[in-house]
Formats: structure tokens, sequence, C-alpha cells
């Protein structure tokens, strides 16, 4: 989840909306790479979820992040909620993931760095608490009631309107976790096709990076139960967007789109004032109910394009938004496959190539089907697995393309960060389908040994 947005003036014409977006145009040379990843933290004696106080506690290790490793630290109403170092943050979900919001890098390279230098330090700070850190992209055993709330203003809002939209909100909010890129555009038109491509491709992304098979202690049918999750939330402000592939989509449409998702709230002052269901066109015309008389500024635009939750997204730049979170070595892949992809022009071309002529219920048809079977989905005659192993070969392509080496010149570009999600293709195996060999194998349906062995 994101932190309050900051700077920018009251909001004078609605055309200002648009220009915030259009704004994040750059120049290929200035295209940067942040990924994004949450994990779960646990009691290691007990297996249950951390609380926020205490010894063995998020706060625990958010102090230990500050203290023993240089963290500046981020309160709220005098709670320790978040730390920052170097354009990069660590923040917490709302029941209690921790989550890296990396900084704008320019090869995977870096951001591999950046992340294995977290779960180090992550590791070093949990082991001293007694926690421990699991990727995973649902709680495998824990129930609703164990689950803390983060002291997050934000949080508190968005859990009781998450009561009355969907059925599996709350869900979203403390059993799940996700890893995700984000992207730049050089253009409206370079926006629109990395959109469109963004959205199609989305769900082979969940098949790839399924990693969420068990759900209160058991099988639930899914490879990826994040996902299913995410389709029962709230469909004002989730989905895969049909009118993105209409013709004439580029920012304005976006904003309208946006313009139309409910409100959370608007942040003043540091505290979050409730504006539930309430709507951004009225605050532009001072209208607002929670602040009458008011105009939003920049930044509360800002903070409102955090609370849309579609598969792929745009603020300044675009979000991939459909994986689980998973292992160590998958998390350095996700950001490697969209950016073999996105960044380099004959891989995006042929990307588009590949999905143009998939209409909105196939693209759906395929979501579904990817949180239930992963790469063994089929729909329409279209193969999961053949389809990944198409979107693969572009990245592999796109990534040699950029030639962007590592390790001191001894790797000659990017396209080893891939190997897990080849080894995928060829095997027709993900995460889950491993998690659930070994529930039904080794572990003899003892669902505690997963954290022994998946832990980071």
């Amino acid at each position: 989840m994101s932190i309050p947005q900051s700077g920018g003036g009251p909001i004078e014409h609605e055309s200002q909306l648009a220009a915030y977006l259009a704004a994040g145009c750059k120049p290929k040379a200035d295209w940067r790479i942040g990924t994004e990843h949450e994990k779960f933290g646990y009691v290691k004696a007990t297996h249950a979820p951390l609380p926020y106080q205490g010894e063995t506690s998020v706060r625990a290790v958010l102090e230990g992040l500050r203290d023993r490793h240089g963290w500046a630290p981020v309160e709220e109403a005098g709670e320790l909620i978040g730390l920052q170092k170097d354009g990069a943050n660590v923040s917490l979900e709302p029941g209690g993931q921790l989550e890296l919001s990396g900084a704008p890098l320019e090869t995977i390279h870096q951001t591999c760095d950046e992340v294995n230098e977290h779960l180090a330090q992550v590791r070093d700070v949990a082991d001293r608490v007694g926690a421990g850190y699991i990727g995973l992209g649902a709680a495998p055993e824990w129930m609703h009631d164990e689950m803390p709330m983060m002291p997050k203003g934000r949080y508190r809002l968005m859990d009781g309107y998450m009561q009355k939209v969907g059925t599996s909100g709350q869900e979203m909010m403390r059993r799940t976790c996700t890893v995700q890129v984000n992207l730049d555009f050089a253009s409206e038109a370079d926006m629109v096709k990395k959109m469109r491509v963004a959205l199609a491709l989305q769900p082979v992304a969940t098949a790839l990076f399924a990693n969420s098979p068990f759900f209160e202690g058991r099988e639930n049918g899914h490879k990826s139960w994040r996902a299913r999750v995410w389709r029962h939330l709230d469909d004002a402000r989730t989905g895969m967007l049909p009118f993105v592939f209409d013709e004439g989509f580029g920012f304005e449409a976006w904003v309208q789109y946006a313009l139309d998702v409910p409100m959370y709230f608007v942040y003043r002052d540091g505290r979050y004032i409730d504006a539930l269901g309430q709507s951004f066109r009225d605050f532009l015309k001072g209208r607002l109910p929670a602040l009458p008389g008011e105009v939003p500024t920049l930044s509360d635009w800002a903070d409102h394009l955090t609370t849309i939750f579609p598969e792929a997204r745009v603020k300044k730049f675009i979000e991939m938004r459909g994986a689980d979170g998973g292992p160590w070595r998958r998390l350095c892949a996700l950001p490697a496959f969209w950016v073999g992809i996105m960044y380099e022009d004959g891989p995006l071309d042929a990307a588009w190539d590949l999905v143009k002529d998939w209409d909105a219920e196939t693209r759906e048809a395929l979501r579904v089907a990817a949180s239930v079977d992963a790469l063994q989905a089929r729909v329409n005659g279209i193969s999961m697995r053949e389809i990944a192993r198409e979107a693969v070969a572009l990245s592999e392509a796109g990534l040699r393309t950029r030639a962007r080496p590592g390790a001191g010149g001894l790797l000659p570009d990017e396209t080893h960060f891939l190997n897990a999600l080849k080894e995928s293709v060829e095997t027709g195996e993900v995460p889950a389908d491993e998690l659930l060999a070994r529930y039904r194998g080794d572990w003899k349906g003892d669902l505690s040994r997963i954290y022994a062995d998946y832990s980071y």
C-alpha cells in the first residue's frame, strides 16, 4: 500500500489531472525499474502472525532495521509504520506484511542486489527477535480473527468499506502478498501500448508466479488464491479494464475512469479524513461532503490514484500487479520478465501481435483460468503454457537486446534472471505445483512444514 503523496497546489482545471499523468513521460535513457515485494512475518516459536507490538513483533523488526541498518523512521500518530533510505521505502500492509518499495534503478542486476540486501537485513533483524518471513501469495494457515491490523489511518477506513463491497476485501488486506514492478513510458502512445500488453499478459504473470494453493490450513483448489481474492474484491476499482483496449484510450480516458472510482479518504495534517464512497468529481467542484468548500490538490489526486487496484495501473508510471509473492529467485524474475517485454520496441510490438486479437471475454477467462490452473490453463483453444513460452522468449530477446552487463562485466546481460521462468515453461510447473507436491508427499499433509522449508 502506498504512503501519502506530497507536493502540488490546488487543482484549478480538470485538465491538470491528465497533465499530471503525462508528466511521467520520459526519454528511454531515463527509464527506470522499481520493484515492490511483500512478505508475511510470523513468530518462529508458534508460526502465529506477527503482532504489531511486543518483543517479537512488526514494530521490533522495523526498529531493528532502523537501528542496525540505518533506515530513517516514518511515523503516523506517533507509531512507527515505515522506513526510508536511498530512495527506497519499507512499509506495512494492513495485516503486517512487510513491503519493500525499491528505488528506481537502471538494471535488473541493481534491482536484484537491492532485493538481496533487503532480505539479508530483514533476516538479520528477524532472527534476533524470534521472527521469520516467508514469500507466498496467501497466508497458508491463518484465520481472519488471528490477523492484526496495522496502526495506519487509511487501513482503518478501508477495512470498514471493504465489508460493504465485494466479498474478499478483508482477505486481500490481511492475508495476501504480491510482487510487482513499476515501469516508465515515453509518450501517451507508448503508455497505451504498454498498458494493453500489460493487461492482456497479466494472466500469464499470474500463472508463472502462482504460489498460493493453501488457505486456512488446507488446499483451496486454486494455484493462485491471491488472484481469486482479487476477483471478488470491488468491481469499481479492480479487474481487466476493457476500456483500455477501446479506440482513443489515453491519459484522459484514464482520468475519467479514475474519477468514477469512489474515494476512500483525504489526507490532511497527518490524518486520514473519511471520504468513503464519495466522489472526486464533487471534490473538484468544492462539494465533497468530507471537506465542504475545499478543492483538491494534485497530491490528493495522486493519493486517489493509489486507491485503484486493477491488474495493471497507470500513475506517472505503469504498475504490473498480477503476480503472487514468492521465493527469493522469483523476486528478481518478475521485473526481468516485464522489462524484457516492455523496454525494447521489437518484443513489445511482438507481444502486442500475440494478444491483439483477444476480446475482453477471452482476457477475463484467461485471468480466471490462471488463478485456478496456472500454466495448465486452457481458454478457447489458447494454452497458457504456450503463451507463457512465447512471452518468456520475447522477454529474453528484449533483455539480450538491452545488453546490460552485471557482476563487473562477467554477465553480459540480464537474461539469467529468467531461468526460473524458463524452467516453469519447460516443466509446466510453477511454485504452487511444487508446494502441492510437498504437501501431498514428504510433508504428509502437515502444512506447518512450509515455514521451515520456504522461509527466506
